[in-house]
């Protein structure tokens, strides 16, 4: 009985849940409270399910922070630091597996070689190509050093150092192509 106190059942419907299946309900205002519908269920094979899930994922809308959401400066930080992180990885380890399959090929010499026959525009492509990312992720890093040690956590702070990051990158990048 105070299973059923628990789960806030009134008196009626206390009744009617304890009361047999096989006693006919007696009382025309109980029989008004027990809700009688038929479910149809269907026996489906377990390899079904995921069918069945993802075409429930293709019904269900994307979320709407894409479109209703202004980019802010502290958003494109973000994922421009993550992106030039990934980046900057990528071209390292790429390397690095080059080099260790074909040393010849990837030598300093060679690469230098390489370099040196291409035309100027091209040279100053490929420095803004990778030295940009670099001074980015650069700076935007001793920003995020600095949020640790509780530095510019303020609205103002947090977009003035992410303008200065901008500023520095463009310092920085520029200073790059000229070496």
């Amino acid at each position: 009985m105070l299973a059923h106190r628990t789960l806030g059942l009134g008196s009626a419907l206390r009744q009617a849940a304890v009361r047999p299946r096989n006693v006919a309900l007696r009382a025309p205002a109980l029989r008004n409270l027990v809700a009688r519908r038929s479910i149809q269920t269907e026996s489906l094979p377990p390899s079904a399910a995921q069918g069945i899930l993802n075409k429930q994922r293709l019904l269900r809308p994307s979320s709407p922070h894409f479109t209703i959401y202004q980019p802010q400066l502290t958003s494109v930080a973000s994922i421009a630091h993550r992106v030039t992180g990934a980046g900057i990885s990528v071209l390292l380890y790429a390397y690095a597996l080059a080099y260790l399959v074909a040393p010849e090929t990837f030598s300093s010499a060679n690469v230098i070689e390489t370099i040196a026959a291409l035309p100027e525009s091209v040279k100053y492509a490929g420095k803004a190509i990778l030295a940009a990312p670099f001074a980015f992720h650069s700076w935007n890093g001793l920003r995020h050093l600095s949020w640790d040690l509780g530095n510019f956590l303020t609205i103002k702070g947090v977009y003035s150092s992410g303008y200065t990051v901008l500023g520095a990158t463009a310092v920085s990048t520029i200073a790059l192509l000229l070496m």
